[in-house]
């Protein structure tokens, strides 16, 4: 990683601001309101990169209303304590554009603050291991200093042990998912984990709704692609390009379950179920128009596609 690191070329401010607006384009183009950030930040990357982030390209883009979707920004977990200042100083909503998320952190990296931190927790993790270890920390933090509306979250949740899911539900963790990262796991799970292992644990969508836990889903673009009409179909379907057959058809959600990860409980995984996630009384009003003429058209026809995007009910795109 840190041969990688020194090979980065640096991005200039100038590039990094049109990188907003070309990103921007491509997410109202898709249909996106609203994303999660964490900013140039990655492990071994230094932990000002997000903070530069805010203050020269996203500070930038509201002052001078350049700003075309909201944002939820979330920290590296080393820099909690300036984010709680932060938060104390300004609170979670910095403008209509720009919110205040938490920390984020790696199941590898150095956890010993979470205890004390006050804000949203999401962790990476993506084996059944670092899945369970997150779990069993997140279980400590609620034993040592009691329940409140936390929101810890757990990024990608793709395998999980066999008691994982009803934890997940009972400590109410959110599991913040990624649909479209099973299509290109599906072929290399099992030659990974092994065919039964690979079906028991994989992408438990299903199984998580059933036990409570709150299923929240996203892109995690660039690694996979920002195209929520696509992600919802594969959570319904699960079929991984050449199959024929859903990979764990057990899984498989339904349309309501899907439109509901990418909306309201996307919303609630950020603390945004006041001002975005349903069109409702008082609520920003965030919307996109779709090429179908009904929810059944939509879920039977791959080829429906965004017409129209509103942004506080402006049409922002095309």
């Amino acid at each position: 990683m840190k041969l990688l690191i020194a090979s980065i070329p640096e991005v200039s401010v100038d590039e990094r601001k049109e990188a907003l607006l070309r990103a921007s384009n491509l997410a109202l183009a898709r249909g996106v309101t609203t994303v999660v950030d964490v900013g140039r930040y990655f492990p071994g990357a230094s932990v000002e990169l997000s903070w530069e982030d805010l203050s020269d390209v996203y500070r930038w883009a509201d002052s001078t209303r350049q700003m075309k979707i909201r944002v939820c920004l979330f920290f590296p977990i080393e820099t909690w304590s300036r984010l709680k200042g932060l938060i104390r100083e300004s609170g979670r909503k910095l403008s209509d554009w720009i919110f205040l998320g938490g920390v984020k952190a790696f199941s590898d990296g150095s956890l010993g603050s979470n205890s004390a931190l006050f804000h949203e927790v999401a962790i990476h993790a993506i084996g059944d291991r670092a899945n369970h270890l997150i779990l069993d920390l997140y279980e400590s933090v609620i034993s040592a200093n009691g329940v409140r509306d936390r929101r810890l979250r757990i990024e990608h949740a793709q395998h999980l042990a066999a008691a994982s899911a009803k934890r997940f539900g009972r400590l109410g963790v959110i599991a913040s998912v990624q649909p479209d990262h099973l299509l290109d796991d599906a072929d290399s799970a099992a030659k990974k984990l092994g065919i039964e292992r690979a079906n028991r644990g994989s992408y438990l969508f299903k199984t998580l709704l059933s036990q409570n836990a709150e299923l929240s889903f996203g892109s995690d673009w660039p690694v996979a692609e920002i195209n929520p009409l696509k992600s919802i179909k594969t959570a319904m379907f699960r079929k991984p390009p050449g199959w024929e057959m859903p990979w764990i058809a057990s899984e498989c959600v339904t349309l309501n379950e899907a439109l509901k990860a990418y909306t309201i409980s996307a919303a609630r995984a950020c603390f945004l179920e006041n001002e975005v996630g349903s069109l409702s009384p008082g609520k920003l009003a965030d919307f996109v128009i779709l090429s179908a003429n009904s929810l059944d058209a939509f879920a039977m026809d791959m080829s429906v596609h965004i017409e129209a995007t509103y942004v506080g009910g402006v049409k922002s795109y095309p």
